[in-house]
């Protein structure tokens, strides 16, 4: 697995982009719909009046197996429509993928009470055979008034170098292509002394 990173531009774009931009994705490159494990990764916008906005050194990042660089670098360049905004793809280069001991995922889908969802995420480390130890955060959902995704936000820490490649591999629950259950590095803030 590989990130194929984008520099991306223009305005903004409404909190349910992902069902969009994936729609989008797919139209262009069809290959994206069958192939398993693709995930996008969540923008980094900031919230305004008129939306999420998309700040000028923005990337897209798209999470896919290594055979597949060649055949989605064919995005570079091109205009995508998303949610009635229209974003520029710049060029596209490879980030291999990095162990870090902490990783957070914006929104792993999951049950809807805390503890069941946190019992689940547990076994589903334990099948990977990763140890960590894990913050549940916020609920999240992610709507675009047809279909709803649900979860929480989640930290996973005092990972070994194996287990954290491992997790950023396979990711977590479902809905990757909208940007769920995909895992970064998380930086954390030691204590001042």
């Amino acid at each position: 697995m590989i990130d194929l990173v984008f520099d991306i531009s223009g305005g903004t774009l409404p909190s349910a982009y992902p069902y969009g931009l994936w729609a989008e994705l797919t139209r262009l490159i069809p290959q994206l719909e069958e192939a398993e494990n693709i995930g996008v990764l969540p923008l980094r916008m900031a919230e305004s009046k008129e939306g999420m906005l998309l700040p000028r050194r923005a990337k897209l990042a798209l999470r896919l197996p290594q055979e597949l660089v060649e055949v989605v670098s064919g995005l570079a360049r091109q205009r995508l429509q998303v949610a009635g905004s229209e974003l520029q793809l710049g060029s596209c280069k490879p980030r291999p993928i990095q162990h870090y001991p902490t990783l957070h995922a914006q929104l792993v889908t999951g049950d809807e009470e805390e503890v069941a969802f946190v019992l689940d995420v547990e076994s589903a480390l334990a099948e990977m055979q990763v140890k960590a130890s894990l913050i549940c955060g916020q609920r999240r959902v992610l709507t675009d008034g047809q279909r709803t995704i649900k979860g929480y936000s989640l930290v996973l820490h005092d990972l070994l170098p194996e287990g954290s490649l491992r997790v950023q591999y396979a990711g977590l629950g479902g809905e990757r292509q909208f940007g769920c259950g995909i895992f970064v590095p998380y930086k954390v803030i030691s204590s001042l002394e």
